[in-house]
């Protein structure tokens, strides 16, 4: 007995939030669930056999509502309940999505004298975002994946000699190592828009397992015919997991450069192969 069904979004992950009220023909509410933390809901409570209606709500999405029949058994099956986000917000269509560098910014910021930071940027990147779609027509998150590579001569902090010494073998040593790549190898939901990126980074010869902290922002039509998808990323860094061990001490024992650098990545992606124009 009781009402069984599972709330998810548009996109497939569960809404843990969600609530669920059910009401008889009369308008009396005669039950009130909320989904647990993968989304289901499972009551045992007395029905009375006969029509009822019932509603889904959960904040950010709009609410549902439908009519479920209890049977003599005293039992309900809702099925899928699927809730769509205010606003639209759902996740880019699956397939290939061209990082754009004109429109996105790969930014790291590091604490300066332990008083200040200091934000720089890489002007040269590109990557690829492949998102699976699975055989019904949904999502297949853990298959999709990430992969970028970045040009390290390419550090601008806005300073020509700070940025030579950056591009020296005291840092990033570009001259050896040309290239910094991130290649992800999992991803798990974090939140309705938001996921945890499992990947590798490789950076001044060191490989090492580095998570991104992604969120989703939103797709749309550009000016040019495409369509493009929005994503922001932030990661932290030690230096001397990749052996940039440099380290210059001023007066008291401040450090000139800090050792932990955050990274933040602002994503535009269009979609298909390559870019407009290209």
């Amino acid at each position: 007995m009781g009402l069984r069904g599972q709330v998810r979004t548009r996109d497939g992950w569960a809404v843990r939030h969600a609530v669920v009220t059910m009401t008889n023909m009369s308008g009396t509410q005669v039950l009130r669930e909320s989904a647990d933390e993968n989304g289901a809901v499972r009551t045992d409570a007395e029905l009375a056999p006969g029509p009822y209606t019932v509603v889904v709500t959960a904040v950010g999405y709009a609410p549902v509502a439908s009519t479920a029949l209890v049977t003599a058994s005293g039992r309900a099956e809702v099925g899928t309940v699927v809730l769509a986000r205010q606003g639209g917000v759902e996740l880019p269509p699956p397939g290939t999505w061209s990082l754009d560098p004109a429109h996105t910014a790969v930014s790291a910021v590091a604490q300066h004298l332990g008083i200040s930071s200091v934000r720089g940027r890489f002007t040269e990147f590109g990557g690829r975002i492949e998102i699976s779609g699975g055989a019904a027509g949904g999502y297949e998150a853990e298959a999709s994946r990430v992969d970028a590579v970045i040009s390290a001569a390419s550090i601008d902090t806005g300073n020509a000699l700070r940025d030579k010494h950056l591009k020296s073998p005291d840092f990033l040593d570009v001259e050896r190592f040309p290239e910094i790549t991130y290649s992800s190898t999992g991803l798990t939901p974090a939140g309705p828009d938001r996921w945890t990126v499992h990947g590798l980074l490789s950076l001044h010869g060191v490989v090492r397992e580095v998570d991104l902290d992604l969120s989703y922002l939103g797709t749309g039509p550009d000016p040019w015919g495409g369509v493009r998808a929005a994503f922001r990323a932030t990661a932290e860094l030690h230096r001397e997991d990749f052996a940039m061990n440099y380290n210059q001490v001023v007066q008291a024992g401040i450090s000139m450069i800090g050792t932990t650098l955050r990274v933040e990545l602002d994503v535009q992606a269009v979609q298909g192969e390559s870019l407009p124009g290209a």
